[in-house]
């Protein structure tokens, strides 16, 4: 297992880099257990992890295994499919964490146990699916994975009864979102956000990639002004809004470079997100970051569409009407509760804050 979790941390290294593809981490190693090689995929047309891997040895020695997070693929895309590749390099044996569920792209298990080599498929199973959950979303759903992220206090608000929401977490706490920031395809907000707060939704970290920047905007009220508006090196900004939006708002966000969708609404006058999804997963975006606000995580949420929770929280109380991460009507009752999942133990950063991470819990599991 050791050998599968180091496949997972080198594949980490290009976490939100890989999209379309998955990121993907390899390791080789002697008959003895001694690493040999490593290799990781970087990105669309370079090569896949076991190809980097297998071009770091002049030979593969007699008796060596193979571990590779996701199985060796047989697909021909902007690569050769590399399983017939790893047939013929002369490992022994191949330690696979996960299938690929892509049609088309499967079955290098099937092709490597035909040609006489010992196949072992599912170590780290649930961790090798997990590090790949956003590329699984997209590959099945046709849709982007939402990451729902919020810095809170403990009584679950986002601000005072002012309004005031600088800062609640620490400088530790912030630099985390910004490492995640970077690690996503998008980042998105609704238009509540970008009024109060003006962000340059960015990944301020050395290093980093700022994502693709989506604002939930239904009447175009953005500024033309806005922060995330500005900047000769911005990345791709998209604004949904409703197809009954000024026409006069558009142009001029337009000449600001800002692409402009227009999504249907649900009858309370709501962006419906899932044709908004569908429409970021046709240009690759596997993972979307959502920093809220209230209505936008309720919204996510009520419609299953929350994949994964991030939240930071501070050890502070507020009280108060002050507004929390989740607005939406609410639930009446326990049993209509939202249940989710820990996923992993929180963790007590730097500065005093605790990130915990959840995923949805699957429908009509009762944990009370």
């Amino acid at each position: 297992m050791e050998y599968m979790a180091r496949c997972l941390e080198l594949a980490a290294t290009y976490k939100g880099r890989t999209s379309p593809n998955p990121i993907v981490g390899c390791v080789i190693v002697d008959h003895e257990g001694e690493i040999i090689a490593e290799g990781v995929h970087r990105g669309p047309g370079t090569d896949h992890a076991e190809i980097d891997a297998l071009n770091k040895l002049a030979r593969v020695p007699a008796g060596a295994t193979m571990y590779v997070n996701l199985e060796p693929c047989m697909h021909q895309g902007r690569t050769p499919p590399c399983a017939p590749v790893v047939r013929d390099s002369g490992v022994t044996r191949v330690v696979i964490g996960m299938e690929d569920p892509i049609e088309g792209h499967g079955g290098g298990a099937r092709l490597l146990r035909e040609a006489g080599i010992d196949v072992t498929v599912g170590t780290l199973r649930a961790e090798c699916e997990r590090a790949n959950r956003p590329w699984l979303v997209w590959a099945e759903q046709h849709r982007p994975a939402f990451i729902l992220k919020a810095a809170i206090t403990l009584d679950g608000k986002i601000c005072t009864v002012s309004g005031q929401s600088k800062w609640i977490t620490s400088e530790a706490a912030r630099l985390d979102v910004h490492r995640l920031r970077a690690q996503s395809d998008a980042i998105l907000v609704g238009i509540g956000t970008v009024l109060a707060d003006d962000p340059l939704l960015s990944a301020r970290i050395e290093g980093g990639r700022d994502p693709a920047r989506v604002v939930l905007d239904s009447k175009l009220r953005t500024p033309p002004d806005a922060r995330l508006l500005k900047g000769a090196t911005r990345p791709r900004i998209i604004i949904a809004c409703g197809e009954d939006a000024p026409a006069k708002r558009e142009k001029a966000l337009a000449g600001k470079g800002a692409e402009v969708w227009r999504v249907p609404a649900h009858r309370n006058g709501r962006l419906d997100l899932r044709p908004l999804a569908r429409r970021l997963a046709d240009l690759d975006i596997q993972s979307v970051l959502v920093e809220g606000g209230g209505e936008v995580h309720a919204y996510l949420l009520d419609k299953r569409l929350c994949d994964e929770l991030v939240l930071y929280v501070a050890p502070k109380v507020v009280g108060g009407p002050a507004k929390s991460w989740v607005g939406g009507a609410g639930r009446a009752s326990m049993a209509s509760a939202i249940k989710l999942e820990f996923e992993q133990p929180p963790v007590v950063l730097p500065g005093g804050d605790m990130r915990i991470h959840a995923k949805l819990a699957p429908l009509g599991q009762d944990r009370s």
